[in-house]
């Protein structure tokens, strides 16, 4: 691979292990070679796994992934979604654990996990460009944290259940006051006699 597809920080490693995961890597690479600034579909399961999140919500994670945990794998923005690159088989287990979670939360918990869209074995994801094209990106599709490697560390589903809770968490006021009655009579005092 040419040395064009480091612009992003995508390294030509990074790029051989995004095309590991098609059916002919070769000719992904090769596509690539031509039109470096073109996004590629790519399927799930074997390589990788993705959860995706929505924007916000995905940087919170993004952040709790780095700022108090391990880090993060590969990680991409594509049509404002958060594309979070995770082990091969996280999206098959990742969903069980939020809803055992929410079920033995405590009210509120994790109520504020938006619903996680998770790519696994028999998906398929639209992954960024490797050279960066602010310019010609789609929808701003981008890599946030470019595959740099051929073998690069995936987080697990325990890691990001972990993830998505401390974001969640972080996203819930908190009030010493409960919550006002919907039905209750509410008299204006301010212009008492």
């Amino acid at each position: 691979m040419s040395s064009r597809l480091d612009a992003s920080g995508v390294t030509s490693d990074g790029a051989a292990w995004l095309a590991s995961a098609g059916t002919y890597p070769r000719s992904t690479l090769g596509f690539w070679e031509e039109r470096p600034e073109a996004p590629v579909v790519l399927p799930c399961g074997a390589v990788f796994d993705v959860v995706s999140a929505p924007a916000m919500f995905g940087r919170r994670m993004l952040d709790r992934l780095w700022d108090d945990g391990p880090g993060s794998g590969p990680v991409a923005v594509f049509r404002g979604r958060m594309l979070l690159f995770a082990g091969p088989g996280t999206a098959q287990r990742l969903p069980s654990l939020l809803s055992w979670e929410e079920w033995g939360a405590h009210e509120g918990r994790t109520r504020a996990v938006p619903p996680l869209v998770c790519h696994g074995t028999g998906d398929a994801v639209t992954v960024p460009a490797p050279a960066d094209a602010p310019d010609r990106s789609p929808a701003g599709s981008r890599w946030l944290v470019a595959p740099d490697t051929r073998h690069p560390w995936l987080p697990g589903p325990e890691i990001l259940l972990w993830a998505a809770v401390r974001a969640a968490r972080a996203a819930v006021r908190i009030s010493i006051f409960p919550p006002a009655d919907q039905d209750a009579k509410v008299y204006d005092v301010s212009r008492r006699r």
